[in-house]
């Protein structure tokens, strides 16, 4: 049994992990921090918890985690704040998996000028694993700090890895479109989510800029061998939860559907969450579960992928419970299905 913290446990992101991490037979839910609830009950913030999770929330204090003998700690905090909490973590030698962006860009000059402040923890963010487990497992076994995937990169990357591993697309034709559930916009109130200005309404934002597209670069650029220029393009659907991103890429030569589909069953046998449909995927195929669902077609010479997962599952806590899974040598679905 290792015991478990979750730091930031007032959000949506941390009551989706602490759902999950109840009906893991490995883990112990020992210490929840939030500096604005610290003193109250679990139950009075999320009230779904209630007689379920006995800690109250407290301050974060990397020395008391360490004193409790917490063996992995979950950072569900804000870019930029969860710099702060990782150092110290590191330090007492605790292992994390940072749920921000703090850690994601492996380059620190990107960082500063998708996040708008510079990055001051180079050291740890070398040292840093991406956790993607499809891509990275062997690396995230081993790694004391990982930093968990973005929600729409996932779809991306997880979407178009088998074209680019085997060098099938043009790498400058990339096109990403995707949809998302509100509560991708986290807890936080405000107006662009607030319940008379998204429902009944659809919605593209952050165009040509948004944060997520240097992530998904680099990865497929990392899967690929060469750089990889992507136009990211997300929406916003009223509705609470789910993604959906169709992905549209150029192939360097005439290929047939079922080909295209051989190829995706090939590379994620044994991949125990991504499933490859025949069928085309819908957002409620993957509510609550970990599995990111995906489909290929061939229109016009033209390659359509259509990859869909839940945002605070797959999308955040699930995948951070499934790299948990690697790094402490458990059965790999254990706890998410």
């Amino acid at each position: 049994m290792i015991k478990a913290a979750i730091l930031g446990g007032s959000g949506y992101t941390a009551l989706e992990l602490m759902t999950i991490l109840l009906r893991h037979p490995r883990v112990e839910i020992a210490a929840i921090t939030s500096r604005s609830e610290a003193g109250q009950s679990i139950g009075r913030v999320h009230p779904s918890l209630l007689q379920r999770v006995d800690v109250v929330f407290e301050e974060f204090d990397a020395a008391e985690l360490k004193r409790k003998q917490i063996d992995i700690a979950f950072g569900c905090l804000p870019h930029g704040a969860s710099i702060e909490a990782v150092k110290p973590l590191l330090e007492a030698g605790i292992r994390t998996i940072d749920l921000s962006a703090d850690y994601r860009l492996t380059d620190p000059e990107q960082y500063a000028a998708w996040y708008e402040h510079p990055h001051t923890d180079t050291a740890n963010l070398a040292r840093a694993v991406y956790g993607l487990p499809e891509v990275y497992a062997q690396r995230i076994r081993t790694a004391t700090l990982v930093a968990n995937p973005g929600c729409y990169p996932q779809t991306a990357i997880l979407g178009l890895a088998p074209l680019l591993k085997h060098g099938l697309i043009d790498p400058e034709s990339v096109i990403v479109d995707s949809k998302s559930g509100v509560s991708g916009a986290g807890r936080t109130p405000k107006l662009s989510t607030h319940f008379p200005e998204c429902n009944e309404s659809f919605a593209a934002y952050s165009v040509g800029k948004h944060r997520h597209t240097p992530e998904i670069e680099q990865v497929l650029g990392d899967i690929a061998g060469t750089p990889v220029n992507v136009i990211f393009t997300p929406h916003l659907v009223p509705m609470d939860r789910g993604i959906f991103s169709t992905i549209y890429a150029m192939p360097k030569q005439a290929v047939g559907e079922r080909e295209v589909m051989d190829l995706y069953r090939a590379y994620y046998a044994g991949k125990p969450f991504v499933r490859v449909r025949e069928g085309l995927p819908a957002t409620k195929d993957t509510l609550r579960t970990n599995y990111l669902d995906i489909a290929v077609r061939v229109v016009r010479d033209r390659i359509v992928v259509l990859a869909c997962e839940d945002n605070l599952t797959r999308g955040a806590s699930g995948v951070a419970v499934q790299n948990m899974n690697l790094m402490f040598g458990f059965d790999e679905t254990e706890g998410l299905r």
